[in-house]
């Protein structure tokens, strides 16, 4: 929201407005009281009069009951009204009162709830159940809609009664990675509208860009992806291509409203009934040059084409190039007008739009559930296959899984057995979370996996996780970086069966005497304390890590010249981490941050 006003009607309603002011600057402060930085206005039914409409939002201070009988006779319709709010003088209830989804009210009664340390009181049914706000994701999205066998109020009320619904994600945007983090419990998401019986469900929600025919209420949001190739006769006549081509896109089994952009040779980048299509569709029109679309050799060549233009294919090529892939959705197609005259077109889609399985790669953290990261354990919640990384993570994490979902330890799995459990779920177009203990960039094993996927073309990403370092500082009480001292964490390994660059020995990163934190060497503690040594001085504090956050959590403290026999005495191999340094307990040095002279804080 740009244009926001309070309207207040006390010195205490005043002071209220001007506090929310100070964090957001888009707000206009009226009131019929004098007080700096506020416009004094008559009255509030004068102002209403000439202002209702000019606002995207308008809050009141005070009674709500001023607020419903102000707004009374300005209230028209839900998509053209302004959101409005009333929250009382101190702050402590924010209520959205009108345009709540549409409008935003819902949404910015939160935002102000956070900053008066307030109530947020939202009434409407999804947003009190936390539930997707059916009437708002295309707007939010930049969705078109399609309703079948209801209206958009009767599907609300279905999913809001939390009627057994469906969802099919046949397409992919970022509003479906949303939705499939946030799906409620009684939602079960399928890739395809053929993947199950519809007359299980009350309610299909779909985003797709394919037509299917249900007997189910069935609400399908358009998502626009499919790039088209069109190659044409001259001058063919665009009142009667434009109805035909639709309906031959219909039939080829793919919404018009899906349609992202029209594309051809730039030889007909005056050609009407081109233009016209795009127009109709408020779609984008691209000509490409003859060596842009030779370039896609996967394209069908029709050497009756590259006589005439020069070019082996017009309709795949320009899909294909526009969507940057080498395959289509759509082959070619050819339709003849009834004036003789005939067209082609083909579609393709952009890989990263289509649902064709995917591969989350979660850090698990160092092991308590609870540091699992919110992302992380939303896809532990949603995942079909979690593979997890036997005893480097609690099994206690995989009991975010849903119910049906498969848990697979991979300790006694070889890579390529990993990769074929995972191919196996990916090619059913599922989701695959391979569970790393830590974070996967440190020590991840993670680079192998990747390798097999981009050689297989899969869907993958990365989600990050707290590592045992940051846990490590956590349990010791300590910052890592002292002011006044070090000001470097270095992460690192001691050497065996793994090899370590030259410029990598211990005893050279010693050399700066920074907190290091020393992964997978608990067996090598005499050499590591050895090579410590020529640097760091011998009452140097050390901490010896095992099992950080879990319940199994052992740490031992003491000095470097100890560290091989506090390791060995405890007979600590797996999941075990050394720290040293004097950042271990220190408390010495003060941050520049908390300066008298320094106002980072207060800008």
């Amino acid at each position: 929201m740009n244009n926001i006003a309070f309207i207040a009607h006390s010195d205490a309603g005043v002071e209220l407005a001007k506090t929310v002011k100070a964090d957001i600057s888009e707000i206009s402060v009226f009131s019929v009281r004098e007080s700096e930085s506020v416009t004094k206005i008559t009255s509030t039914a004068e102002w209403l009069n000439d202002n209702f409409n000019n606002y995207d939002a308008i809050v009141f201070v005070g009674a709500l009951g001023i607020c419903i009988r102000s707004i009374a006779k300005h209230i028209v319709d839900k998509k053209s009204d302004p959101a409005i709010i009333n929250v009382d003088v101190n702050g402590l209830y924010v209520q959205s009162v009108l345009s709540g989804h549409v409008g935003g009210a819902n949404e910015f009664a939160k935002r102000l709830a956070r900053i008066t340390g307030g109530e947020a009181i939202i009434t409407t049914a999804s947003d009190s159940m936390n539930l997707w706000a059916l009437d708002t994701l295309a707007d939010k999205y930049n969705w078109k809609t399609d309703i079948y066998n209801t209206t958009l109020n009767e599907a609300i009320a279905l999913f809001v009664n939390q009627e057994k619904t469906a969802l099919i994600l046949d397409a992919k945007d970022n509003g479906t990675e949303k939705l499939l983090r946030t799906s409620p419990e009684f939602v079960d998401v399928y890739y395809s509208a053929d993947d199950f019986d519809h007359n299980h469900y009350k309610l299909i929600i779909a985003v797709s860009h394919k037509i299917f025919k249900t007997n189910t209420a069935c609400l399908v949001y358009r998502p626009a992806i499919l790039h088209l190739g069109i190659g044409c006769r001259k001058d063919i006549n665009k009142d009667t291509f434009v109805p035909d081509f639709i309906t031959k896109l219909n039939d080829a089994g793919f919404s018009e409203k899906s349609v992202f952009s029209i594309n051809s040779t730039e030889i007909k980048a005056k050609e009407e009934a081109i233009i016209a299509l795009a127009n109709s569709l408020n779609v984008e029109y691209n000509c490409f040059n003859n060596e842009q679309l030779n370039s896609i050799a996967e394209a069908e060549h029709s050497d009756k084409v590259y006589e005439n233009t020069g070019l082996h294919s017009v309709s795949e090529a320009s899909a294909m190039f526009s969507a940057r892939t080498n395959r289509l959705i759509i082959d070619k197609q050819k339709a003849t007008l009834p004036d003789g005259l005939q067209y082609t077109f083909a579609a393709a889609v952009n890989v990263f739009n289509e649902y064709n399985g995917h591969v989350e790669i979660v850090g698990a953290g160092p092991g308590d559930p609870e540091l699992v990261s919110v992302r992380g354990k939303e896809f532990l919640k949603r995942a079909d296959l979690i593979l997890y990384a036997g005893s480097l993570v609690p099994e206690e994490l995989t009991h975010y899984a849903k119910q049906g979902a498969t848990v697979r330890s991979s300790a006694s799995m070889n890579l390529q057995e990993q990769v074929e459990i995972m191919k196996e779920f990916y090619d059913k177009k599922k989701l695959v979370v391979r569970l790393h203990t830590g974070d996967p960039c440190i020590y991840g094993a993670i680079q192998e996996q990747m390798r097999y996927f981009d050689d297989y073309g899969w869907s993958y990403a990365i989600t990050p996780g707290i590592s045992s370092f940051q846990a490590a500082a956590s349990r010791l009480k300590a910052q890592f970086t002292i002011p006044g001292g070090t000001q470097t964490i270095i992460l690192t390994r001691g050497e065996g069966r793994t090899l370590m660059p030259d410029s990598e020995q211990l005893e050279k990163l010693a050399q700066s005497k920074s907190t290091m934190c020393i992964y997978l060497s608990a067996t090598l503690a005499d050499k590591v304390q050895e090579k410590l040594l020529t640097h760091y001085p011998q009452e140097t504090p050390v901490a010896v890590c095992h099992k950080l956050t879990w319940k199994e959590e052992k740490i031992f403290k003491g000095q470097l010249k100890d560290l091989a026999k506090i390791v060995n005495s405890n007979n600590l191999t797996l999941t075990t981490m050394m720290v040293v340094g004097d950042a271990i307990e220190n408390r010495k040095g003060d941050s520049r941050l908390y300066a008298h002279d320094f106002k980072h804080l207060y800008r």
